[in-house]
């Protein structure tokens, strides 16, 4: 129950409240949101910011986009939530749109990003058991360097960065961690008992890291030859993010397997899903997986519409004129404080040199100008506007993110 007392408390007041009463595994910057509409939003003083992170890509439709608003009071005032021990009218025709988008054969919806990724290794292994015939208890999947796929702590057991390992262990085993974008070591990696090779086609959380041209297609070429699936996480890339549907279609790969969420529940529900041909996905038995929440009925109407408005809405095209007209403006900023600029689509990352700012520091200078953006790896400013931003908006952004680096 929220006391009375607390209604009209300060911005520092929310944040020490905040800081004393939840766990600390996040360091927010010191800004307390209240609304958002679009590619804004507004701080409990009234200020009004520009998103530039699109919560990770899960509000790529914007802010309280108002039709997926409608279908989320629809469905809410009709059915919200029933078990997956029943059928209800509305999954189906969310798990028949989802596959028509990703051209596989069947899905199976979760909610978080990071219960999607664990479906997945549990669908491989049970592929490598059943159909590849590898011993019982000794399937391996191949990894990359500097992979993100969230933070539980089967997924912790592959991950490079010890600051997500430390004090968690012991680990899951049966993962080999191989460099991201090198084709020769992954195929030298793979072993009778290898099932899957599990990869994003951009790494987002590395500080948007974008392969080697081809090596997305040679990977998947690499799989097919050594009968192993090839698994692909697009949570972060998916859904018009990189100026495509999803960016492995920028080299016209279809993985075996597909990780989603974020941009699936519109920025309203959390939705994910595998998706995969019916070779992999064949491997699910009543009773071998399940979520209580996955696949209800008021997360499947909203991600039904928000699949419906990023194809009516030609968000991935959107996303792929504005990307270049972004990362073009951006290359005008003079300042030797920036050692790269990484992007495709609307998903560009800031590669700063510490020797002359870091980018905590620049993300607090774009907070007092009214951008909101967040660093990654210290040295690394990331820009994800939601793809409904407007190249007159965008101008905006563009401005302030020259004052503040020019300004260094």
């Amino acid at each position: 129950m929220i006391d009375d007392k607390n209604i009209d408390l300060t911005s520092q007041e929310l944040i020490d409240l905040e800081e004393k009463q939840c766990a600390h595994n996040y360091r927010p910057l010191p800004v307390v949101l209240t609304r958002g509409q679009g590619v804004w939003l507004w701080d409990v003083d009234g200020k009004k910011y520009l998103d530039m992170m699109s919560a990770y890509s899960a509000v790529s439709h914007g802010h309280c986009h108002p039709k997926l608003l409608a279908v989320l009071t629809e469905q809410a005032g009709r059915l919200s939530m029933c078990s997956r021990a029943y059928y209800t009218d509305v999954l189906p025709r969310f798990l028949q749109k989802l596959c028509d988008v990703t051209g596989m054969d069947r899905a199976l919806p979760m909610n978080t990003g990071a219960e999607a990724v664990e479906t997945a290794i549990k669908a491989v292994r049970r592929w490598g058991y059943f159909s590849k015939k590898i011993p019982q208890d000794q399937a391996e999947i191949i990894v990359m360097s500097n992979n993100f796929h969230g933070r539980t702590s089967g997924i912790i057991s592959f991950s490079s960065d010890s600051n997500y390992k430390a004090g968690f262990g012991p680990f899951l085993p049966g993962f080999k961690e191989v460099p991201f974008g090198d084709a020769g070591a992954l195929e030298n990696a793979i072993t009778p008992h290898t099932c899957a090779v599990l990869t994003e086609p951009i790494q987002g959380e590395a500080g948007i890291i974008i392969p080697p041209q081809g090596w997305l297609a040679e990977a998947a070429r690499i799989c097919k030859k050594n009968d192993v699936l090839f698994i692909v996480d697009e949570i972060q890339s998916g859904f018009g993010r990189t100026g495509k549907m999803f960016a492995c279609q920028h080299e016209d790969v279809q993985p075996d397997g597909m990780i989603l969420g974020k941009a699936l529940g519109g920025g309203f529900y959390p939705v994910s899903a595998l998706v995969g041909k019916e070779h992999l996905m064949h491997v699910f038995t009543p009773g071998s997986h399940g979520s209580t929440f996955g696949g209800n009925p008021l997360g499947a109407a909203v991600a039904l519409r928000a699949l419906e408005l990023i194809e009516e809405d030609r968000l991935a095209e959107r996303s792929a004129e504005l990307g270049a007209y972004f990362m073009n403006q951006l290359k005008t900023i003079k300042t030797p404080a920036i050692r790269q600029l990484r992007g495709i689509g609307l998903w560009i990352g800031i590669d700063l040199d510490p020797a002359y700012i870091n980018a905590r520091t620049v993300c607090e200078k774009l907070k007092e100008q009214g951008v909101l953006s967040k660093e990654t790896h210290e040295t690394v400013v990331r820009l994800a506007p939601p793809l409904v931003i407007t190249r007159q908006e965008l101008d905006w952004g563009i401005e302030k993110i020259q004052t503040v680096l020019e300004g260094v």
